[in-house]
């Protein structure tokens, strides 16, 4: 096993390098990058290229007859040219990724260009939502899935089978974001009644509540944000769930349990459930680094929670590189890290697997 953790890891180096070169590639050719962006602003601020260009405001001031602003007559090459530099496009494409992979291996993410934050110091800001956005409904997804998938598999095509795909369907088809503002409508004030508060981790003043009080404001903030996880991720789960103890409960191992007298708790919870629960249990951390950087951007829009993935949409948006890029490797490396954990799961739920042994 060894052998394997060190192959899988080594693995790792050129698969990030990869991924982001890809990124960098295709982002190079993205329009309405951060100069055009600045220059755009510029424009329509004379002021601000009076100030760049150490002018004061009244020489920014064009001439009689020529307009009101600079902007109007389009920037001087020379701010285009300080512009370039101090986001870093004078120089080559080539050079500027080779400089980035090798702060990059420093964990050296630069800086915001529009936020004068440290990449590092953002993320960190960010993470705890999305970690309890992430946690909490991964959990639950967890416990309400596998249940509900096994009483699915063991009452296969009974009425309670029916209903509870009927269910499952609704939670499929309607998206996280849509039932979040149903759960905002119904108990945040919406229309109904307010229960739950609709924006934020922590009330206002709870910093200095005795820690009991603290962390059932936490929990009490995170009931509708997670059940809006919860409701538009359980489904496939389940399903998946359902399927996996079918395929085992049909094969001849189980029938010869039962005819040497093995009661159905024991057929089903010491003989099927390893077995069917081997795809489900390893690909927890995979679950999990999913719902943490890609479920949760429009559910963060409306319970204003500012996670990572606003942070990351919001980046992209402002073409904030530093902030793309970065979040890109941390989120890239933590999840081929899960992948590995993941195998290792595997070889916890079932002893029997060797990866060692493969061809």
């Amino acid at each position: 096993m060894t052998g394997y953790l060190l192959r899988r890891l080594l693995l790792v180096i050129p698969t990030l390098f990869g991924i982001i070169a890809i990124n960098f590639v295709v982002v190079q050719f993205a329009p309405g990058g951060p100069v055009e962006q600045m220059i755009a602003e510029l424009k329509g601020r004379g002021n601000v290229a009076g100030r760049m260009t150490g002018m004061g405001g009244n020489e920014v001031a064009a001439p009689s007859g020529e307009g009101a602003y600079r902007g109007a007559r389009g920037l001087d090459p020379r701010i285009v040219a300080d512009i370039r530099k101090m986001f870093g496009f004078d120089k080559p494409p080539l050079t500027r990724f080779l400089d980035m992979l090798g702060s990059y291996l420093r964990f050296d993410f630069g800086r915001s260009f529009f936020r004068d934050q440290s990449v590092l110091s953002l993320i960190g800001q960010k993470m705890p939502v999305s970690i309890s956005l992430g946690l909490w409904s991964t959990l639950l997804v967890y416990l309400i899935s596998i249940p509900l998938g096994i009483a699915k598999a063991v009452r296969d095509g009974s009425r309670f089978d029916v209903a509870s795909s009927a269910v499952v369907l609704i939670g499929y088809a309607i998206p996280s974001f849509l039932f979040a503002i149903l759960l905002v409508v119904l108990f945040a004030g919406g229309s109904f009644v307010q229960w739950f508060p609709m924006r934020g981790l922590t009330s206002m003043g709870s910093g200095s509540w005795p820690i009991g009080a603290r962390i059932a404001d936490y929990l009490w903030h995170m009931v509708l944000p997670t059940i809006a996880l919860v409701a538009g991720g359980f489904a496939g789960l389940t399903m998946l769930t359902k399927n996996c103890f079918l395929e085992e409960i049909r094969k001849q191992y189980v029938v010869t349990a039962r005819s040497k007298g093995a009661s159905e708790n024991r057929v089903l919870y010491g003989h099927v459930f390893r077995n069917a629960m081997l795809l489900i249990v390893a690909g927890f951390p995979a679950a999990f680094i999913g719902i943490l950087f890609t479920s949760a951007l429009l559910v963060e829009i409306v319970f204003s929670l500012d996670g990572l993935g606003l942070l990351g949409f919001e980046a992209a948006i402002q073409r904030d590189y530093p902030v793309m890029f970065g979040t890109l490797y941390i989120f890239t490396l933590l999840g081929l890290i899960m992948q590995i954990v993941g195998d290792l799961m595997y070889t916890l739920v079932d002893p029997r697997i060797d990866f060692e042994a493969r061809r």
